[in-house]
């Protein structure tokens, strides 16, 4: 049974940092895409960022570019989202998928994780 479990989120100020992490198991995915989604409140969920498994390619969104860096661990079976100079409207909870299809900017994952919740106050 494939289980992704995210960690790391909290609240923090504005302008502050935090690090998710999310842990596969049940299988490797070594061979596989990761990435990040998140959803705010009212609104679809959206795409945040993904690397290929080896680490050779990412994507982001424009929204995060510059600011997010995803990294993985595949001895680990771990992704990461590095999240600086966070700002009120990263506010949402911040999924992680795994596997599923990601060529270019596009990413759908075939695995999900539950969710952490990311609150950035102003």
């Amino acid at each position: 049974q494939v289980q992704l479990v995210e960690s790391g989120g909290g609240l923090v100020q504005a302008g502050g940092s935090l690090r998710l992490s999310c842990v596969a198991s049940g299988r490797t995915f070594t061979w596989s895409a990761m990435g990040w989604f998140r959803q705010a409140p009212g609104k679809e969920r959206e795409f945040v960022a993904a690397i290929s498994w080896s680490g050779a390619a990412t994507s982001y969104a424009d929204s995060v570019q510059g600011r997010f860096t995803i990294s993985r661990d595949n001895a680990k079976n771990t992704v990461y989202l590095q999240m600086n100079s966070l700002k009120p409207e990263d506010t949402a909870v911040y999924y992680c998928g795994a596997d599923g299809h990601y060529s270019g900017s596009y990413y759908r994952p075939a695995y999900w994780g539950q969710g952490t919740q990311v609150t950035v106050s102003s």
